[in-house]
């Protein structure tokens, strides 16, 4: 039956990759952290090199700090873009966003601007604090899961004749 469901048994292999990474869990971890750092920050199409280039850079798991990107995908990264955004106005005090009448280079600078400043802002607070609990709970986990054994698919029985 499962083996008819691709995309669960992919989900499955991917998983099993994951948790059979090799390296010191401390390596993962901060691989895991260093992806989380990149993926919170508004870098949209570059954050996978980008991690990975930091993960060489600093010798950690680039596996880990490729996956650790994820966290902002299709489905996640406008509302974590939006609490960031928000959050960075906010905090700097800054009046919210309003778009231009007229369409022209300066009011576009203008715009760029008044978004960038507190997105930025927002997202380097929010990766820090992510990457600091995605850190610890990495480095909790690896252990317990490199002992895991995940269990076989179900065999289909032929009957012998």
């Amino acid at each position: 039956m499962y083996r008819r469901w691709s995309l669960v048994r992919q989900g499955k292999l991917n998983l099993l990759r994951f948790l059979r990474l090799q390296g010191a869990p401390d390596e993962i971890a901060k691989g895991m952290a260093i992806g989380i750092f990149i993926g919170m920050t508004p870098t949209l199409g570059f954050q996978m090199l980008i991690a990975i280039f930091v993960a060489i850079w600093l010798k950690e798991n680039k596996i880990a700090a490729a996956l650790g990107v994820w966290i902002t995908n299709p489905v996640t990264a406008a509302p974590i873009y939006a609490l960031e955004y928000e959050s960075g106005r906010r905090l700097l005090q800054m009046a919210p966003l309003r778009f231009p009448e007229e369409l022209t280079f300066a009011a576009m600078k203008t715009l760029g601007w008044d978004l960038m400043v507190p997105l930025l802002f927002g997202s380097l607070i929010y990766a820090v604090i992510c990457s600091i609990i995605a850190y610890a709970v990495t480095l909790r986990f690896i252990p317990f899961f490199k002992t895991w054994r995940v269990p076989r698919w179900p065999r289909r029985r032929t009957p012998k004749i």
